[in-house]
């Protein structure tokens, strides 16, 4: 009762249950013993016999009330900006290990810190909104709710996400993950602060899109974000991609993880780092020349050789690197800055990658 199935053309009629990468791999792979170690074999049902799969689904619907907490910090010179940090609290998924638990510990950490330098009179130029979403597990449906609710001003305001979704899921390699605007403050970020007994390499960004909470303000609202994590290279091998479906595996418990809890530290100066860059220097730091790089990577190899495409990307390449040296480089000087031009630079830096977003698309593409 009260729910209900869109009629489109490219949903199926079938209920589907979503199951976990690993669970497929077991259900549709050969035997271990029947893989050469050295060859990668495509997933394939096994030619003798067949497989019968019991699937035991204990799924209650009930109603339920998910509440995200949201706070701010007002700005003194562009209030009218916002740069947000977001993390996510247990609501109602009884899984999922203490993942929460760690979001929830670095942004109260991060908050704690602020509101020193708060109470001797200090505030940021931007305003920072700290958001804790409810209902991750299921779909994002917090942030998704309040982001769509608020669309069309989070998208005239936003300025950055900064993610806390699942920061310590490891604990041997820190992994950054940033849109191609801010790929390299999180390289330069990373850079100041490395944990003995962690491998911490010197360019290991990447712009793949970051699961989380984040999801809506990336895809459909074009908002840059980045995010660090420490993670285990062995155990992320074998982690679910349905961040939405809910499985009851064994999880290493925080405490586990990180003892000494010196990994969330360095997590919370790099998150709080990074948000403050954004939020205090007069001059956006992104990058546009980094957009123009990652379009002209997207399109080497392409099977579509098109070279209309191929032309408009290196004239885009041209363009952002005399923006960069003609525009940006007089407002990051102190005696050239003028007020309105930083304003009117910062509003074309703010909406570079929100000229990525397809609009009217089918589900799924966004950007």
């Amino acid at each position: 009762d009260g729910s209900y199935r869109q009629n489109r053309l490219n949903l199926t009629t079938l209920l589907v249950q979503p199951v976990s990468a690993v669970l497929a791999k077991k259900l549709v792979s050969l035997p271990e013993d029947a893989v050469q170690k050295d060859r990668c074999i495509p997933l394939q049902m096994p030619a003798t016999g067949k497989k019968i799969i019991s699937l035991n689904i204990q799924s209650v619907t009930t109603y339920k009330t998910i509440s995200n907490v949201i706070g701010y910090l007002k700005g003194t010179v562009f209030p009218d900006r916002y740069v947000i940090i977001g993390s996510h609290h247990n609501s109602l998924n009884t899984y999922g290990g203490q993942e929460w638990a760690s979001s929830t510990a670095i942004i109260t950490a991060f908050i704690q810190a602020l509101m020193l330098k708060v109470k001797r009179g200090w505030r940021p130029d931007r305003t920072i909104v700290f958001c804790s979403w409810g209902g991750t597990s299921f779909g994002n449906i917090g942030s998704y709710e309040w982001a769509e609710d608020l669309k069309r001003v989070l998208q005239r305001n936003v300025v950055a996400y900064v993610s806390l979704h699942n920061p310590v899921r490891g604990n041997s390699t820190l992994h950054p993950v940033a849109s191609p605007s801010l790929q390299q403050l999180a390289t330069e970020s990373q850079s100041f602060n490395c944990v003995e007994k962690t491998k911490c390499p010197g360019s290991n960004v990447s712009s793949v899109q970051i699961q989380g909470d984040s999801d809506y303000f990336i895809n459909h609202l074009g908002v840059p974000a980045t995010q660090f994590s420490y993670e285990d290279i062995k155990t992320s091998e074998n982690s679910s991609f349905l961040s939405e479906a809910l499985f009851p595996v064994h999880t290493t418990k925080t405490e586990e993880l990180d003892p000494s809890f010196s990994l969330h530290e360095t997590i919370a100066k790099l998150t709080g780092q990074v948000t403050l860059q954004i939020a205090n220097e007069p001059v956006l730091p992104f990058n546009a020349l980094d957009i123009a790089l990652e379009v002209q990577n997207s399109l080497k190899g392409d099977e579509v050789d098109v070279p209309q495409l191929l032309a408009v990307a290196s004239r885009l390449r041209d363009t952002t690197e005399l923006f960069q040296s003609d525009e940006m480089r007089p407002a990051n000087d102190p005696k050239e800055r003028a007020p309105i031009r930083v304003r009117m630079l910062n509003d074309v830096l703010q909406s570079l990658e929100k000229s990525f977003l397809v609009h009217r698309a089918p589900p799924g593409l966004y950007r």
